[in-house]
């Protein structure tokens, strides 16, 4: 009983881990759908401003419209590129919240496989014990049954 109390203490602790790793694993997941979703907003975005200019320049187009256009391209190649680094930053994150996760779940899947051994180990201590229990019955209704004859055996 002394070997169970530690290891389910173990177990116990061991599943707390991964489950928090597992709710840090979404929230990660989801920061980073959100970050490509943006990015992907932003770059489509930008493609159909590019869209829109080269249309008006075909149309003939006042230089400080094309200025105000190149500037507003500049800003936006500048919004991409922070979230380009804030999507590369949650890929890596994520990265490292599944290797956590992952080691999470071996430990408890290794704390769980030792608990399946010391089951199976008491097991056999069990029907060991059993066996020989009834062993000792057999035994002893045997003794029981062969005693009387030995009374009757003349001297």
């Amino acid at each position: 009983m002394s070997n169970k109390l530690p290891l389910t203490t173990l177990i116990e602790l061991a599943q707390g881990k991964t489950d928090e790793a597992t709710r840090r694993l979404g929230q990660l997941q989801s920061a980073h759908t959100s970050a490509a979703g943006k990015l992907e907003m932003l770059l489509q975005y930008r493609q159909e401003y590019m869209n829109q200019m080269q249309a008006q320049m075909q149309g003939g187009l006042p230089s400080a419209q094309l200025r105000n256009f190149q500037n507003f391209i500049g800003t936006l190649d500048g919004a991409i590129e922070q979230q380009r680094a804030l999507t590369q930053q949650a890929d890596s994150r994520l990265m490292h919240g599944r290797t956590d996760w992952q080691f999470s779940k071996r430990r408890l899947s290794s704390f769980d496989t030792l608990a399946d051994r010391v089951r199976q180990q008491d097991l056999r201590v069990l029907n060991k014990r059993d066996q020989q229990d009834s062993d000792e019955r057999a035994a002893r209704q045997f003794y029981v049954r062969s005693a009387p004859l030995a009374l009757d055996l003349p001297e």
